[in-house]
């Protein structure tokens, strides 16, 4: 940013500013406008005289997001703290990655993230030494120690936890910097404080705010221009509903499965919903999008697509997923398992990188005479290699965006 650089303490102190609504008119139902664009205010010039280097006119942004309302800062965050990779993931889009210090499981989630950027040519997320945040339960004096520019976290889930109470997001918030997350989109269920204050968004528009945080408004529009652009590919190339395959998404256990839904709504389903696929368990209503069934519920079901959240992960081997249910007596019999169609899948906290990738991913799983063969993953190893003339998106506009050649 042209203009001044704040010392640390002044810094501080501009970038919690707008934050401290979140202990008055917020709480009590003000949450100001919903627009993503940040707006800036231009102080009066000053002069900042620091050794050698004199410094004038320092400008402020804002921008607006339910539940904390308007929050200010004086300048794009040079550190976060990140709970879900979804916005380490966004950071990264945004050429700010390394301002990331914590994340959610970091060799699961920067491994993940860097399987998806080896065909990004001078992309990379470097994870190593980071701290999980949620290891332990959000912890308060950590919050302190990492004096972090912003908070990636709804105070909303914040608040779920048992040890935090609402005073307590206030505190970070006044006496760190602000909280700028939205948990809830994520499956759309009620959240458990801020209710007469929160607003739903999906994960295009949550990364448009985060894009307004760090200032990076050009970048954003050239990714969101590929993301359209897919969105576009896969509406002209979808079957009719009537030739679709039935689907579910699961993670595969030794005697039960772990079932999300489809096509409901919620940024978790971002990579699933645009392709419109029939939810073999479309009727079950369980609670925050995922429930489980036995291997008979399953099998009455009988999918023809088994699709293996997290499979792309270190943590969950699809190799291992399906000889658990080659195993089974009844798992077996399954026709996605007869058939050799149980795939490793992504990740439901998806930032946009990664949501491009997995969308590209489901839709060769789940129609592969529309949109081409879906080659296989090996477990450990990066996303695979696809044709260039069998890509879904240009991965070279995806790198120049992220490298801000835009």
């Amino acid at each position: 940013m042209d203009g001044a650089r704040l010392d640390p303490a002044t810094r501080r102190e501009y970038l919690k500013g707008g934050a401290t609504l979140l202990g008055t008119g917020l709480l009590a139902g003000c949450t100001g406008e919903t627009d993503a664009e940040s707006t800036a205010t231009e102080s009066e010039a000053t002069e900042t005289t620091t050794d050698e280097t004199t410094t004038t006119a320092d400008e402020s942004h804002s921008v607006t997001m339910a539940p904390m309302g308007e929050v200010t800062f004086d300048a794009p965050p040079e550190s976060a703290f990140v709970a879900f990779p979804q916005y380490a993931d966004m950071a990264v889009a945004l050429g700010h990655g390394d301002a990331v210090n914590t994340v959610y499981v970091p060799e699961m989630s920067g491994t993940t993230m860097n399987h998806y950027y080896h065909h990004l040519d001078g992309v990379s997320f470097e994870w190593e030494g980071l701290v999980d945040p949620l290891a332990d339960g959000l912890n308060k004096e950590e919050l302190y120690d990492l004096d972090s520019d912003v908070h990636f976290l709804d105070p909303a889930y914040a608040v779920s936890d048992s040890n935090w109470a609402e005073s307590d997001v206030e505190d970070v918030a006044e006496d760190v910097g602000p909280w700028f997350g939205n948990f809830y989109s994520g499956t759309r269920a009620e959240p458990p404080g801020y209710r007469d204050v929160y607003e739903y968004y999906d994960l295009w528009d949550l990364f448009e705010k985060v894009a307004a945080v760090f200032r990076e408004g050009e970048r954003y529009r050239a990714l969101e221009s590929v993301h359209a652009d897919l969105l576009a590919t896969i509406e002209e190339r979808l079957p009719p509903e009537d030739d679709r395959p039935t689907a579910v998404r699961v993670t595969v256990s030794e005697d039960q499965f772990y079932t999300y839904h489809l096509n409901e709504p919620g940024y978790w389903l971002a990579d699933t919903r645009p392709l419109g696929a029939t939810d073999a368990f479309a009727d079950e209503e369980w609670s925050n999008l995922w429930g489980t069934v036995g291997h008979e519920a399953m099998a009455e079901a009988d999918p023809d697509v088994i699709l293996h959240l997290w499979g792309m992960t270190p943590r969950y081997a699809t190799s291992e997923a399906r000889r658990t249910l080659r195993d089974h007596p009844v798992g077996s019999q399954l026709s996605a398992v007869r058939n050799d169609r149980v795939y490793a899948h992504g990740m439901r906290y998806q930032g946009p990188i990664m949501n491009l990738f997995q969308l590209e991913m489901t839709a060769k799983q789940l129609y592969p005479e529309a949109f081409g063969e879906w080659p296989g993953y090996t477990d450990g190893e990066p996303y695979p290699e696809i044709p260039a003339d069998e890509q879904l998106f240009d991965r070279d506009r995806v790198a120049a965006a992220v490298n801000g050649e835009v």
